[in-house]
């Protein structure tokens, strides 16, 4: 998730980061996660570039019914959430000190019947892969996690290990700085890559990624 400085009493934005919950409607489902910014910091709170993407979705900007997704920095989990409940079976993931609340949310948030396809799991980029078969996803999705550059060469190493020829990767993010622009170049190295949609309210972009040529018609 992004890193961005908020203080106590900072305004509304602020009270949103340090609210225990934050509530939200998608796939005709209320949503109501809970937050924890004082022990996980920004790993444990929703940041736009998540509601933008989940909104993408929703909308029909890809379909989701029966694929396989694979989400990562997953935080307080709303993008896997919202993916399952638009028909994905969808594999969660985040460091293990963001699972529990993590795992809280989803299960919290999901009813019975489609619990069995969302399974949370730890995943160090970089470091975990031996446990993500390659070419088992349809998507990769991704808000805000493009955001510390020391980062940058094991999140390309995860998308790479994890893209087959007919994946997608779907990241959505605010580009503040030019370290971003630099993780955008690194990816067009393996990687076809071209913008799908903004926002302007929010000031939140969204990439779409795959090996060679971008198809148009997902």
């Amino acid at each position: 998730m992004s890193l961005v400085p908020y203080e106590e009493g900072g305004g509304w934005a602020a009270r949103q980061l340090h609210s225990p919950w934050a509530s939200y409607s998608f796939a005709s489902s209320s949503i109501r996660l809970r937050q924890d910014w004082r022990r996980l910091g920004v790993a444990a709170v929703v940041w736009d570039a998540a509601v933008v993407l989940c909104a993408y979705l929703e909308m029909g900007g890809v379909d989701l019914r029966d694929r396989s997704v694979i989400e990562l920095g997953a935080g307080t989990g709303l993008l896997g959430i919202v993916a399952t409940l638009l028909g994905a079976r969808v594999t969660i993931t985040d460091r293990a000190v963001a699972l529990e609340l993590l795992e809280s949310n989803v299960q919290a948030n999901l009813p019975p019947e489609l619990r069995p396809r969302a399974v949370v799991k730890e995943l160090t980029w970089g470091k975990d892969l031996g446990n993500f078969p390659p070419g088992t996803f349809d998507f990769i999705l991704g808000a805000d996690i493009v955001y510390l550059e020391e980062t940058f060469e094991e999140l390309l190493q995860t998308l790479e290990h994890l893209c087959s020829e007919q994946a997608v990767i779907l990241l959505s993010c605010r580009i503040r700085y030019e370290r971003d622009h630099k993780f955008l170049r690194m990816l067009r190295g393996p990687f076809s890559v071209h913008e799908v949609h903004y926002d302007s309210s929010k000031d939140v972009h969204i990439y779409k990624a795959q090996r060679g040529s971008p198809k148009d018609d997902l």
